[in-house]
């Protein structure tokens, strides 16, 4: 089982977005899902595959500390 944490798009490339995860930034592909700068994010292989709403993500972040 893998554990999923949200991540914020703080910058948008060319063809990737940049999220970042508070220790660390890596980059991701959205598929077909509208992300734009500021949104939470859930990331599988690198691949955005769902978008949540800031107040889950930052509960689940404030979980995790």
């Amino acid at each position: 089982m893998c554990l999923t944490i949200p991540g914020k798009v703080i910058e948008i490339k060319k063809d990737s977005f940049v999220v970042d995860y508070v220790s660390e930034k890596r980059e991701a592909i959205a598929s077909a899902i509208d992300v734009k700068k500021g949104d939470y994010v859930i990331v599988s292989n690198k691949i955005i595959i769902k978008k949540i709403p800031e107040q889950n993500a930052k509960k689940i972040l404030e979980m995790l500390q």
